[in-house]
């Protein structure tokens, strides 16, 4: 089946070409950052409009680089939610306008189902079962993930995701949007030890993540140094520095938690947080001293990308699932209230 992928969720516009017997065929990207670094966050309007334009021609490039033409494909899909309502609009009319012109079914995806999927698009994707950490600038989740469609929240962010926390952190050092990677390139200049920032919810039993008091102890500390003149370039990187530490080891210890409760011996790790270098190395050397595995995205999968949606997609398609004739936009949806797959139809691998 020959699927076409749109995701238009917030400040990207993806498109992605994939096809259930050849893998993911062709993909393309446009970042809106740079216009929306203007403002020091999205700006829900302007990303509406760029998506308007942006998006046919990027529908027409990964048609054209896959050798393929509209009238090839067999289903389309796009980001239904969760997301800015204008933004997914945008991706849910032009999906829809299609397939009512090729005759071709339509479904909205999850986004962040989009995000947990990712990894399969790897040669060595991991089976299921497995628990998902699902850390992005909206959502910090651990999920125990028996199939497509089979997902039993474990634990959840009260207040701030963790790269809602590294935004705050960035404009708080005075750094540019968007605000987690640069955080992560001023914390390897910083020493460590310098500052040693709480690990909030870790001292409980517990799978919930809460970043709020960490971001309130980070200004706190910027305060104090202002106060007393020492915050300059070195001080900064070494907040920056015990920040990421302790986003990361938080992460890590709420992940080994998760292994152990529900005995799984992998972990998938996705969204946009997921491509931090530090994050890595800590889950992996944690991980396999437990005996466990831990699987990615491609750095240009762990952002929002057609690619996540176009799999998801298929896979749903495939056993049947269908829009009916009205656009579904859902600003905020709960990823466990999706309906399961059964084996027989889901691509993935399983033990």
């Amino acid at each position: 089946m020959l699927v076409l992928g749109i995701e238009t969720s917030c400040d990207e516009t993806g498109v992605a070409l994939y096809d259930s017997e050849d893998g993911l065929l062709a993909h393309a990207l446009f970042s809106q950052v740079e216009m929306h670094a203007d403002y020091g966050g999205v700006v829900p309007e302007l990303a509406s409009r760029d998506h308007v334009r942006k998006l046919l021609p990027l529908c027409d490039q990964v048609l054209q680089e896959a050798g393929r033409q509209r009238r090839d494909l067999e289903g389309v899909v796009y980001t239904a939610g969760p997301g800015l309502v204008g933004a997914l609009m945008v991706g849910g009319s032009v999906a829809h306008a299609l397939g009512f012109a090729l005759g071709v079914p339509v479904l909205g995806v999850h986004h962040m189902e989009g995000h947990l999927l990712a990894p399969m698009l790897e040669d060595k994707p991991p089976a299921f079962p497995f628990v998902a950490l699902l850390v992005s600038g909206g959502h910090t989740q651990l999920v125990e993930v028996d199939g497509i469609g089979q997902y039993q929240l474990l634990g959840e962010s009260v207040d701030d995701a963790a790269g809602e926390a590294f935004d705050k952190a960035a404009k708080m050092l005075g750094l540019d949007y968007p605000g987690g990677p640069r955080v992560s390139a001023l914390a390897e200049k910083g020493r460590d030890g310098v500052y040693r920032f709480p690990r909030p919810m870790t001292d409980r039993p517990g799978l919930e993540f809460s970043f709020s008091g960490l971001k309130t102890y980070t200004l706190n500390t910027i305060t104090e140094a202002e106060q007393a003149g020492t915050l300059d370039d070195q001080v900064r990187a070494d907040i920056a520095r015990a920040f990421e530490a302790a986003v990361v080891d938080t992460l890590v210890i709420k992940c080994r938690r998760a292994l152990e409760q529900t005995g799984c011996k992998r972990l998938v790790v996705a969204g946009g947080v997921s491509a931090n270098r530090r994050l890595r190395e800590a889950l992996e050397a944690k991980v396999g001293k437990l005996g466990g595995s831990v699987y990615y995205a491609r750095p240009e999968f762990c952002t929002d990308n057609g690619a996540m949606i176009a799999y998801a997609g298929c896979q749903r398609l495939l056993a049947g699932q269908r829009d009916g004739e009205r656009i579904v936009a859902v600003p905020r949806w709960p990823m466990d209230t999706l309906p399961p797959l059964t084996a027989s139809r889901t691509q993935g691998l399983a033990d």
